[in-house]
């Protein structure tokens, strides 16, 4: 079959022939390139052969990358918990753990001897980090607290000290000591005690078990037997209805308001004649100040809560 009868494509296929010769040549390769039958593995034999491939080699020595631009570089986290949902809660339970296993020997006190200490509550806590803590996560970081205040405050650590002191509040209520009361060169003690709108000023001295209120008896001053109990309650629950005498200054309120306030200024005036009665005066209910009052009235109610009948028509 003759070139010039083959098709087109298969003209293309068998390459460029020679006019004088009618045979088909051969393609030639690039004069640059020199390639070398080898094995099924296919390796270059020589450097010679190396030289010639058209990739040149990649010198190590020379730095071929581009200086370094700060802006485009990636900052890398100071903590791993960057990487995690709350990474200063993690950063502050993984830092008490560490402490705690470093000072766990450390000689502890008993709950009871160990300092009171007011910690932040978790809307306060979940301000100061700002992440949405739960209340199971902070209850175990409140442990971890509670039980490194055991560790004696002598032998307390600098650094533990440090650490604690961002999840203690700014007041500690637990710091404020009450006044103690005086008694004058009379023997007389003073107690002032508030309920509703009444307010009472009660002097205690020692005596057979009289009894003034605004100058009058008892019985004048509270003709209910309720409001005379309540009034003597703290020497009535610790037995001492005879050993001191009352006089009671009330203003403001009504019969029950003014006996509870005299209630709250005689424990108060008792106290400081005898301090060891305190835990009976607080099992009695006689130094906790009430600060229950009426409900106002609301537009449109009868009453503070109470509603009008519903009327159909």
């Amino acid at each position: 079959m003759q070139a010039s009868k083959l098709p087109l494509t298969l003209l293309k296929r068998a390459g460029p022939r020679c006019p004088q010769c009618s045979t088909q040549s051969r393609r030639l390769p690039h004069p640059e390139l020199r390639f070398i039958p080898s094995s099924s593995s296919r390796h270059f034999s020589n450097t010679s052969v190396r030289a010639a491939i058209a990739a040149p080699e990649i010198d190590f020595s020379k730095p071929s990358l581009p200086p370094l631009n700060n802006e485009n570089a990636r900052v890398v986290p100071a903590s791993a918990s960057y990487f995690t949902g709350k990474p200063d809660f993690t950063d502050n339970f993984l830092t008490l753990q560490s402490l705690l296993r470093k000072y766990q020997t450390l000689p502890t006190l008993t709950p009871s001897q160990a300092p009171r200490i007011a910690w932040r509550t978790l809307p306060q806590y979940r301000l100061q980090v700002g992440e949405p803590i739960r209340a199971s996560k902070y209850h175990r970081i409140i442990e971890l607290l509670q039980r490194l205040n055991l560790i004696h405050p002598s032998l307390m650590p600098e650094d533990l000290a440090q650490t604690m002191q961002p999840f203690k509040r700014d007041i500690n209520p637990y710091a404020n000591v009450p006044k103690l009361g005086k008694i004058d060169g009379d023997g007389r003690s003073v107690g002032v005690g508030r309920r509703k709108a009444s307010s009472a000023k009660v002097y205690l001295v020692e005596g057979d078990g009289e009894v003034l209120v605004n100058g009058k008896s008892l019985i004048t001053a509270f003709p209910r037997i309720h409001d005379r109990e309540s009034a003597l309650w703290a020497l009535k629950a610790t037995g001492r209805m005879d050993k001191y005498n009352v006089w009671a200054l009330v203003t403001g309120g009504g019969s029950t308001g003014q006996a509870e306030s005299i209630t709250l200024g005689l424990a108060k005036a008792l106290l400081v004649h005898e301090p060891m009665l305190k835990p009976a005066l607080r099992r009695a209910g006689c130094i906790t100040r009430d600060p229950r009052r009426v409900e106002r009235k609301k537009h449109g109610h009868l009453k503070a809560r109470k509603m009008p009948a519903w009327v159909k028509r």
